[in-house]
């Protein structure tokens, strides 16, 4: 082993695959010729195969910080900090003390996740059959698909949404809204990596400035912070309040942690592991604190024609687009830009989404990874499409939910990492020439048995509309406190380190 690949704890394979664009027009025959001018167009080929050391470059490397700047600052975020007084009844600075003490937390998981791009070279679905196999993998990736569908979801009916409150005299249909989104997400994607960072590398420039517009114009208006003192809860239930709204914001944060290293893995392998981790992590938590606050403030408005605007159903597309109404078609134009800027939200989405599907086996890693971002699409249109009126709903269920799962994988990535395959530790790093073979991996028991764990954890502790745990119940009042997160990683993290010293002991592997 050289001494870099000493330095990352990594065993390299000497001999590296075959380009995955002339595999690929192998494979597929009479549509060779077709796939090679594809390719060679710029489209990119390489799914979740690994990236061998010959192919890596530093050009992205600030895009760990500007990529995940571009993804967060956005409409979307503004949705989550809206959450916290609309569906849980806090008060300004609560919700802003939640943003701040959850996100960290979170921002530290996905942050640690990214490393692991680097170092293996590998997409973060494939890294887990590390810790759980090759079935842990598979199974994690059907995880990460309806995650990053639910998040997809939420991000076209949004932009959708604004789009379609730019005017009431030639408003754009609502469903003809989110089908817009979600073709321009598409584009991008269906290019590949390099077109990925390109887009995201400036995407945020625009909604930062748009961002601080809409500060503007609200602070103008009025911000009253007290303005939900009186009906927000008091003592346990205010605490079963902030706990539940604080998985959401987790939720916001580990949701990015499932794809977090699919955008890094063409970088060196002995990039600084400790640059990987800062840039990433306040990529997340400086635009998703700042956006996710705003949300939190436009809500504290007290003006009847910006509550109207807001409605029953919180819309928060309206809202947003009486904020900018005194600008008027300056405004407008501002707001749309600020509905396509969930195009930069979507695009993590959209792509990693099709390596997780590739990610299940073989057989659908065989098809072209453009061909599942076309099935993405389609799949999370229709879903918008059909879901266009319950926007709130499926978005704090979507992030609450989602925080659950991603919370256990993270602790036993982290564990096997740190644990197990540390320099000198049971296994001594990666043996990264059998990504893709099963007999090679781990069998898998340890990481799939204390994910079931972490789901036991998530069970008891959680407390949703529609099912409330036993621990989830006893922590609060009328609608219990969700702590789910919390649980399903403290049951996972107990659980993982013995099960897997088993499964080494047992098997070697």
């Amino acid at each position: 082993m050289s001494d870099k690949e000493k330095v990352v704890g990594i065993e390299l394979p000497e001999t590296l695959e075959a380009a995955p664009d002339q595999a690929i027009a192998k494979r597929f025959g009479a549509f060779g010729p077709f796939l090679e001018k594809l390719f060679a167009s710029g489209v990119e080929a390489r799914g979740v195969e690994r990236v061998p050391e010959n192919q890596r470059e530093t050009r992205n490397t600030w895009n760990n910080l500007f990529m995940w700047w571009s993804v967060n600052m956005v409409l979307t975020t503004i949705a989550i900090g809206v959450l916290g007084q609309f569906v849980f009844t806090l008060a300004f600075p609560h919700t802003v003390a939640t943003i701040l003490c959850f996100g960290f937390l979170g921002a530290i998981a996905t942050a640690f996740i990214a490393t692991l791009g680097p170092q293996t070279g590998l997409r973060t679905m494939v890294i887990t059959r590390y810790s759980s196999g090759y079935i842990g993998c598979a199974l994690y990736s059907i995880l990460n698909i309806l995650t990053q569908l639910g998040f997809a979801t939420t991000a076209v009916i949004l932009g959708g949404q604004t789009l379609a409150s730019i005017s009431s005299s030639h408003a754009v249909p609502l469903v003809a809204g989110i089908v817009i989104i979600g073709v321009c997400s598409l584009t991008p994607c269906f290019i590949g990596y390099n077109m990925v960072h390109i887009y995201e590398r400036y995407a945020w420039m625009v909604t930062f400035f748009i961002m601080c517009c809409l500060y503007g114009l609200g602070a103008k208006v009025g911000f009253d912070v007290s303005a939900q003192r009186s009906v927000e809860d008091t003592g346990r239930a205010l605490g079963a309040d902030i706990l539940s709204f604080g998985s959401i914001v987790f939720g916001s944060f580990t949701g990015w942690a499932p794809v977090a290293a699919d955008y890094n893995v063409r970088l060196p392998a002995d990039t600084s592991a400790l640059r990987v981790f800062i840039l990433t992590m306040f990529g997340l938590y400086i635009p998703i604190c700042f956006t996710s606050i705003l949300g939190a403030a436009l809500v504290t408005i007290t003006n009847p024609e910006y509550i109207a605007a807001f409605g029953m159903d919180g819309s928060t597309g309206g809202l947003i687009a009486q904020v900018l109404s005194p600008w008027g078609g300056w405004g407008k134009l501002l707001l749309v830009l600020l509905a396509f800027s969930c195009i930069a939200n979507n695009i993590p989405n959209t792509y990693s989404t099709a390596l997780s599907i590739q990610a299940l086996g073989r057989p659908l890693a065989i098809v072209p990874r453009f061909i599942w971002v076309i099935f993405t699409f389609v799949a999370y249109t229709v879903a918008g499409v059909a879901g266009r009126e319950h926007f709130s709903v499926i978005l704090s269920n979507s992030l609450s939910i989602l925080s659950y799962w991603t919370a256990f994988f993270v602790v036993i990535v982290a564990e096997e990492h740190f644990i197990f395959r540390r320099p000198g530790g049971k296994l001594g790093g990666y043996d990264l020439a059998n990504w893709d073979e099963p007999s090679k991996l781990p069998l898998g028991f340890a990481g799939i048995l204390a994910g079931c764990f972490g789901v036991v954890g998530a069970v008891v502790g959680m407390a949703q509309v529609w099912y409330t745990g036993p621990i989830g119940e006893k922590a609060g009042t009328t609608y219990g406190a969700d702590l789910g997160f919390e649980l399903a990683a403290a049951f996972a993290g107990l659980t993982y380190p013995p099960l897997r010293w088993t499964e080494i002991k047992l098997t070697g592997r």
